[in-house]
């Protein structure tokens, strides 16, 4: 077994660079000759640069969008269609989790589904963490990890932001933030 084989990884904190790590784990793991799975929870609005790498890498390497994008501000009817969109994703998470789809699957952003109330974090446990297979490795992403799956977890990163091109009023860049 390699490094991250079987393991439970977070990849939390306020700096840029959670996803980016945790597709370089991606990138590493494939070009091994493994399964990916990157099931993104919250950009499912966009076309991110991830995406569409992903098309021309082959079946072993997937990028599956399961939310309905960013969801901060939302309220009412709206607030309500993300709730239901991450049910369905952790219903989907839970099968592929499960099923043997991948040998790594990245859970992007589902921190902040907790985060925003979207889900709970029994939910993430119950479904994400308690079924995932002993050889199966497991990535979380987004901030604010709470502490019950910072226990839970066997390895964690935090991603500690002391400068960003953000404070000087530069706008997300295509091909770095996206």
């Amino acid at each position: 077994m390699g490094p991250y084989e079987g393991q439970t990884s977070i990849i939390t904190g306020n700096g840029k660079g959670k996803t980016t790590t945790a597709l370089g784990i991606a990138l590493q793991y494939w070009g091994r000759g493994k399964k990916v799975l990157i099931l993104q929870f919250i950009k499912g609005a966009s076309e991110y640069g991830e995406l569409k790498a992903s098309r021309t890498m082959g079946p072993d390497f997937d990028v599956i969008q399961v939310g309905l994008g960013f969801v901060g501000r939302a309220t009412g009817d709206e607030l309500t269609e993300h709730k239901n969109a991450a049910r369905q994703a952790i219903e989907q998470a839970k099968k592929c989790i499960t099923s043997g789809a991948a040998d790594l699957i990245v859970l992007d952003e589902v921190l902040y589904c907790i985060k925003f109330g979207l889900i709970s974090t029994e939910d993430v446990i119950e479904n994400m963490i308690k079924p995932k297979p002993a050889s199966l490795a497991l990535i979380l992403t987004g901030r604010d990890a709470p502490p019950s799956l910072i226990d839970l977890a066997d390895i964690v990163i935090e991603a500690v932001e002391i400068k960003h091109h953000y404070q000087q009023g530069i706008k997300a860049q295509p091909g770095i933030e996206f």
